[in-house]
């Protein structure tokens, strides 16, 4: 949670010296459309790449390879387990094979255990970290992921019942 704070008053500090015409400008040509603030975080973890305990956002012309992650109505991630390099960065592309939505969040065990907390008080809370990515049934998402620290990652799916059922597997950073 302190990290958290830090990272929002950076953000905030960091709305003064980022052009508040290109923070108000439409998405452009993109496809996707972007509300302020998922700009300005946006903006704040490309240009800085905030480092956490198990690593920071990476850059897709910096993956050194792709994994595929099914998500799925079993309650399971397919692989269960990633092995990874230190300082390797992977494009990690989710599939929802299921019925139900699915989310993939990975941290500290103890980040989990208090994510998993927060959601059980709060199981529709919304949230858009960069280490979190929400999946639709029959739909695909991407994250990419530098993975510059060593250690055993949990990731999971922490929508109500679902870690309780099994899904959660680990990154094996060596």
């Amino acid at each position: 949670m302190i990290m958290k704070k830090r990272s929002l008053l950076f953000g905030l500090s960091l709305m003064t010296a980022v052009s508040p015409v290109s923070l108000l400008a439409g998405p452009g040509h993109d496809e996707h459309s972007e509300g302020f603030f998922t700009r300005i975080k946006n903006a704040v973890f490309e240009s800085y790449g905030e480092q956490l305990p198990f690593g920071r956002v990476g850059k897709s012309s910096e993956a050194s390879k792709k994994v595929a992650i099914e998500l799925n109505d079993q309650f399971r991630f397919s692989p269960e387990v990633i092995p990874v390099a230190v300082g390797e960065t992977l494009q990690l592309d989710f599939k929802n094979t299921g019925q139900m939505r699915h989310e993939w969040v990975i941290g500290t065990p103890f980040e989990i255990s208090e994510h998993l907390e927060l959601m059980r008080r709060f199981p529709d809370m919304e949230h858009d970290e960069p280490h979190n990515v929400h999946v639709d049934p029959g739909q695909s998402r991407t994250l990419v992921w530098q993975f510059n620290r060593e250690g055993r990652f949990e990731y999971a799916c922490l929508l109500p019942g679902h870690y309780e059922a099994g899904m959660r597997g680990f990154a094996e950073v060596k």
